[in-house]
């Protein structure tokens, strides 16, 4: 089947054409993101791969199906950026990788709580320097202290495992528990008592109407002080602008992204050259206790490896029998949930 590969980097090819041994299917790899101006590379192709930073809304997936495009095969877990609703209405079949390595986020996730609680970060930049003052630096034991866990899916059972293993005290919201996570005594309670009693906060829900801006500043004010907060998940469960008037009052103590809500005109491109438009991300940069990475924290070679093969498998299975196993559908979301958790992580207490 030929395939056009959108949004491609040097990795994404590597690991794709080492899956497609197998397959043996036709990829065309285009390095461009997918936007309405750039659709139309794929007329022709029966299949576009497509990755999180990529446009789907209803008009980009109308040049594609007007283009002859049937499947569009994400290589990501994620799907908000598609307008599921217009798909199905134009014939196309949505396919998406829905676990490949939770341990690659969850390890990030411990990597930012750690880098910040004691400013590895900083004193990294500073000792190169030749300066070796420990002033500022001062962190704090993770034993005993409370983290509150939003999500406890695949990745968020993860984060609490190793969690467990600092001895901290957890707190998880779901609106499913895992019972997994149950089993190791972790406890569930309402949002509002993690907001409340979390001292580290981090979030491991999807991104759905329901849980857009699920950090605001009503929910900031329920918070204790200095509270640290993570996101690994999507950028948009966070509202920007009240995480920035909050890290000025001294409200959040500590902030790890890995995603941004307008991330997709920034990450995984080489700005060193240009200047920064996005306001509000250059003034997160300014703050010394907000630790940012570019949505890496899923860049493993076992993810890739991972995500390369089931996207693959899924073109596959779509060339043999016109579906997918892993297809997903709006319908499909509101009975079985979305990826991020066993049930939905909303804002309801």
């Amino acid at each position: 089947m030929r395939v056009a590969v959108f949004s491609t980097k040097s990795y994404d090819e590597q690991f794709l054409r080492a899956a497609n041994a197998e397959h043996r299917h036709t990829l065309a790899f285009l390095e461009p993101r997918l936007t309405p101006e750039t659709a139309v590379l794929a007329a022709g192709f029966p299949a576009v791969c497509a990755f999180v930073n990529d446009s789907l809304d209803a008009k980009v997936l109308r040049i594609l199906a007007d283009g002859g495009t049937r499947l569009v095969a994400l290589r990501s877990a994620g799907f908000n950026h598609v307008d599921l609703a217009a798909a199905q209405a134009l014939g196309l079949t949505v396919a998406r990788v829905p676990a490949y390595s939770p341990h690659a986020v969850a390890e990030h996730t411990i990597g930012l709580i750690l880098a910040l609680n004691r400013k590895i970060h900083r004193a990294y930049a500073r000792v190169r320097e030749g300066n070796l003052s420990l002033e500022g630096f001062l962190g704090f034991d993770l034993r005993g202290r409370t983290v509150g866990v939003v999500g406890t899916g695949k990745i968020g059972a993860v984060v609490t495992r190793i969690l467990q293993g600092f001895d901290c005290r957890l707190l998880a919201y779901d609106p499913k528990p895992n019972p997994e996570c149950q089993s190791r005594g972790v406890e569930y309670a309402p949002l509002a008592t993690l907001f409340a009693k979390a001292e580290i906060l981090t979030l491991h829900c999807p991104l759905m109407p329901e849980t857009r801006h699920l950090i605001d500043a009503p929910a900031i004010a329920q918070m204790r002080p200095g509270v640290m907060l993570i996101n690994t998940s999507r950028g948009a469960l966070v509202d920007t602008r009240a995480v920035i008037a909050a890290l000025k009052a001294g409200k959040i103590g500590a902030l790890g992204l890995d995603v941004y809500e307008e991330e997709a005109d920034l990450f995984y491109e080489d700005l060193s050259n240009r200047v920064i438009h996005d306001d509000i991300f250059a003034r997160l940069l300014t703050f010394p206790n907000v630790l940012i990475t570019g949505h890496q924290a899923f860049f493993t070679q076992e993810a890739l490896v991972q995500i390369a093969e089931t996207t693959l498998s899924n073109v596959t299975e779509y060339e043999r029998r016109g579906a997918c196993t892993h297809a997903v559908t709006a319908a499909r979301i509101a009975r079985d949930g979305a990826a991020g958790g066993p049930g939905r992580v909303g804002r309801a207490a």
